[in-house]
């Protein structure tokens, strides 16, 4: 069983930024590809980032590019997405997932562990 941890939500003004991070129990870790997806109240949960599992190769939902940044360090099983230039439409509860594939996934259901959410509030 893989427990996955989120930290770092929080409320920030427009423009702003937040820092998140997940830590996860799993030795082997640093062979799942990981990922962090968003869900707004009265919405579908939502891809935002992947990140492969070494590293090298990523993926952003459109909204997200250019703005979100997502990172992992296998040392310490945890993977961060640094968030920059914040919105209000960025506002949702922030999932960590990860699913026992190296390759980069964008689809929920193709994730098979996931974290309890952290709440992230961007105000206008």
């Amino acid at each position: 069983q893989v427990q996955l941890v989120e930290s770092g939500g929080g409320l920030v003004q427009s423009g702003g930024s937040l820092r998140l991070s997940c830590a996860a129990s799993r030795r082997t870790f640093s062979t799942s590809v990981m990922g962090w997806f968003r869900q707004a109240p009265g919405k579908e949960r939502d891809f935002v980032a992947a990140i492969n599992w070494n590293g090298y190769s990523t993926g952003y939902a459109d909204s997200v590019k250019g703005r979100f940044t997502i990172s992992r360090d296998n040392a310490r099983n945890t993977i961060s997405l640094q968030m920059n230039n914040l919105k209000p439409e960025d506002t949702a509860v922030y999932y960590c997932a990860a699913a026992d594939d190296p390759r980069i996934r964008t689809g929920a259901p193709e994730y098979d562990y996931w974290g309890q959410g952290t709440q992230v509030t961007v105000s206008s």
